[in-house]
């Protein structure tokens, strides 16, 4: 195909994203679609994987009016988006309960149970915000659905789904399910057992770069793309990212923003600290790994504040922020100080039941001293992240 164009699609926790690139990786349009997130019960974080494809109907089509023609030479489509989330399938490839999200803790106790015996392996301790202790939670507490479940797939893997008709998921979301053999990049028996499950309710596995599935007549014919266009196997937010960025050989690493936050270093083996909580996954490149120190609560502090301030948005209270305390002067001893743990901590602390708040407020406190004090506390939240990452003995490159 001459000129040909890549879809991406991306899958976030507060929207999709999609965009069209030409092959010398120019963006030629993107469009979003918002996405809610619902929580019925403290600690609970869940989505319906219907908005999902929802959503990306409505930005593919958005990309569709607005670019027409770069839309018409779709030659290939990419997968990325949120990790650690368990979407439930029956036979028919019927959803049978919400999505469980990455921040959702109700399997606080679940985790603990599974313990440690597994970590070198898996490449983490077991934590609530993975997915495999959230099947546990629904063998305990939803036994009826459990029973019922025929695939559990990762967020992005249920669009792939809808686009395609397979189960199919890549390594790097595999990885953080806490199912895989991470040094092996393959289902690990073991964990899937101790979690009630079987490898054939696992999807098929491949590498990000590899062709996965191909689009189905009934997808392409609502999307107005060619059938049989490829979906490549794609991968989980942070190794995608990495991989966008350039950030492919061992040393290379970066911090991620976004709802949550991250310190990434890339390696060439698995290089974990369970101890730490520092993951040790899979990269969306073959024989690549990455560990990370990951924060629960990251940019989305600076969403919170505003909220709390009145501030119109984010960039209002930036502002008023750099207008009171200019960088390159001195902030006062006295400001504020902040812990950025709104829903809990991964990393050093591995406590989901952690929570923020401010030390040292007085009278004089100003919207600007809590946006600045907010700031400073997630920087230092990245801090403990990349000592810990580094004490996985990964390295971490200037």
């Amino acid at each position: 195909m001459n000129n040909a164009v890549s879809l991406g699609i991306d899958l976030g926790t507060s929207e999709l994203k999609a965009i069209l690139m030409d092959e010398q990786g120019n963006v030629l349009a993107h469009a979003g679609a918002r996405l809610t997130v619902s929580r019925p019960h403290a600690g609970w974080s869940e989505q319906a994987p219907e908005d999902w494809w929802q959503a990306c109907l409505k930005a593919l089509d958005q990309l569709r009016t607005d670019q027409p023609d770069a839309y018409g030479r779709v030659g290939c489509i990419g997968l990325s988006g949120q990790m650690h989330g368990a979407v439930l399938l029956g036979q028919d490839d019927r959803v049978l309960y919400p999505a469980i999200l990455w921040d959702d803790s109700r399997a606080m106790a679940q985790a603990e149970a599974l313990g440690s015996e597994f970590a070198d392996v898996t490449g983490s301790l077991p934590m609530a915000g993975l997915t495999a202790p959230k099947l546990l939670w629904l063998q305990e507490h939803e036994p009826a659905v459990f029973s019922a479940i025929d695939c559990v797939l990762s967020p992005k893997d249920y669009l792939r789904l809808r686009l395609s008709g397979e189960r199919v998921s890549d390594v790097s979301d595999g990885a953080g399910t806490l199912w895989l053999d991470v040094a092996n990049r393959e289902w690990f028996e073991p964990m899937l057992q101790a979690t009630g499950l079987r490898w054939a309710q696992m999807p098929r596995l491949v590498e990000g770069g590899a062709a996965s599935a191909c689009l189905n007549a009934a997808a392409a014919g609502r999307l107005g793309l060619a059938e049989g266009l490829v979906i490549a196997g794609g991968g989980g937010d942070n190794p995608v990212a990495a991989a966008g960025i350039g950030a492919v050989n061992a040393g290379d690493a970066f911090i991620t923003l976004g709802t949550s936050a991250a310190i990434v270093a890339i390696t060439d083996h698995s290089a974990g600290n369970p101890a730490s909580a520092v993951h040790s996954f899979c990269h969306a490149l073959p024989n690549r790994w990455y560990t990370m120190g990951a924060m629960l609560a990251g940019a989305s502090c600076l969403r919170w504040v505003t909220r709390l301030t009145g501030s119109v948005d984010e960039q209002a209270l930036l502002d008023r922020v750099q207008a009171e305390l200019p960088i390159g002067q001195g902030v006062p001893v006295s400001n504020p100080l902040f812990l950025p743990y709104l829903a809990g901590e991964r990393t050093p602390h591995n406590d989901p039941l952690l929570r923020g708040g401010f030390m040292s407020l007085g009278h004089d406190c100003t919207p600007a001293m809590l946006g600045y004090a907010v700031m400073e506390g997630v920087g230092f939240g990245l801090l403990d992240a990349l000592n810990a990452v580094q004490s996985a003995g990964a390295t971490v490159g200037a």
